[in-house]
């Protein structure tokens, strides 16, 4: 494996792992990373964003729209130490995590070699999900799960209770790490400046592990939630390690025109490259084949949570489907907004919608029966008291030119 250029079998050297059922006890206080601090010397725009305070924008360095354009066409840093990391291990006889993996998520584990990563999900019996995640093969039978912020506690608990007759152990690692995203065309550049592992042999969805900024054997990522290149780095969750790294990457990615970048930046370059969010394009009452996440569900695998749903949902065809619109008309398609038909009949919601920084456009995605899913077809979106009107064009919004200069039009392919 060539991308791989150190051992990737340790996850950690000093981190200590949860062992309660969740990572924290719920609590009105919101929850706040190792860089919470720095966020705020920065002057972020802080938000509750799922119990989390975190940053949505850096107003002082030319907020959103300069932190979206900074990831697209040079380089952006996320904090994104409020996402949760699980490790399902070897207990005692080797292939009980791999068999727990299988059972749990939908995508197929035993496909993937060694530092290699997949998208895949947890899935309820009904095959709507628990939550998106990517795993990771660690080592033969090491497993690690990168899981969603909001739906920490939920997940820890539904690996453990589903995973609890199985030959595995399972370790809640989402308070050990400060996890760093740094995205974008010239993320790999920054990263060279950083690490002494071969960041050019880690391809798309494979890690390896280096010394990042001085910190042995640390895991890198080539991931991230963008649509563009990147990498996703995990360091000690200490206050004082977490800030000598956002500090060291800021400094390497000055050349570059790096920007600490936000919650909001975050959300407009994933809608722009239709990436799902938990609570809007997936959720416990979408399934698979609503989502259009069919490609990442291996039905031909052994039988895993939900699959048997899936098969009586696939037999009986979409009720719904989520589509790609472009308004063509003044207003914002936002979140939850109601979408109608020609004949003013209410057929649909948008789970997602925001101005296009890259395209100039106003964007969404939104579920709409299959008969109104073509390519093309007019339909209208109820804003405020207004319906605008909006067409069902081609998902991704965006989708970056490799090996040169990022470009996109509206609907393009």
């Amino acid at each position: 494996m060539e991308s791989v250029t150190t051992p990737i079998t340790n996850l950690s050297m000093n981190a200590e792992p949860s062992t309660s059922p969740g990572t924290a006890e719920r609590s009105t206080e919101l929850r706040k990373t190792p860089l919470n601090a720095m966020h705020r010397r920065l002057r972020a725009r802080m938000v509750n964003f799922g119990g989390w305070d975190m940053p949505v924008e850096y107003p002082a360095n030319g907020g959103l729209i300069a932190e979206h354009k900074a990831v697209r066409n040079g380089v952006g840093v996320f904090d994104v130490s409020h996402m949760g990391d699980i490790r399902i291990r070897t207990r005692k006889t080797p292939g009980g995590a791999l068999a727990a993996v299988q059972h749990l998520s939908m995508n197929d584990a035993a496909k993937l070699a060694l530092g290699q990563a997949q998208y895949s999900a947890m899935l309820y019996p009904q095959g709507t999900f628990v939550d998106d995640v990517i795993v990771h093969r660690m080592g033969e039978d090491d497993f690690l799960f990168v899981i969603n912020a909001g739906t920490r506690e939920k997940d820890i608990s539904w690996v453990r209770e589903n995973s609890k007759e199985m030959d595995c152990v399972v370790e809640d690692y989402s308070d050990a790490y400060t996890q760093l995203a740094i995205q974008g065309p010239r993320a790999i550049d920054v990263m060279k400046k950083l690490t002494d592992a071969n960041v050019d042999g880690i391809k798309n969805y494979w890690f390896t592990h280096g010394t990042v900024c001085g910190l042995p054997c640390r895991l890198i990522a080539r991931t991230g939630y963008t649509g563009e290149d990147g990498f996703e780095i995990y360091v000690p969750g200490d206050v004082a390690t977490s800030e000598m790294v956002w500090n060291a990457v800021m400094e390497a990615g000055k050349e570059f025109g790096i920007l600490p970048c936000g919650l909001g930046a975050r959300n407009t370059l994933r809608l722009e490259a239709k990436m799902a969010l938990y609570g809007h394009e997936i959720s416990e009452t979408i399934n698979v084949w609503e989502a259009g996440l069919d490609r990442y569900c291996k039905m031909e695998k052994r039988d895993f949570i939900g699959r048997a749903a899936l098969a009586k949902a696939s037999a009986a065809g979409l009720k719904r489907e989520l589509v790609g619109l472009q308004v063509m008309e003044r207003g914002i398609a936002r979140d939850e907004y109601k979408v109608f038909d020609a004949a003013g009949e209410e057929v649909g919601v948008v789970t997602s919608g925001s101005p296009s920084p890259t395209l100039g456009v106003n964007i969404a995605l939104a579920y709409v029966p299959p008969a109104l899913a073509a390519l093309g077809t007019q339909l209208f979106v109820e804003v405020r008291t207004q319906r605008v009107k909006a067409l069902v064009v081609p998902t991704p919004f965006y989708k970056r030119v490799k090996k040169s200069a990022p470009q996109a039009t509206a609907g393009s392919n």
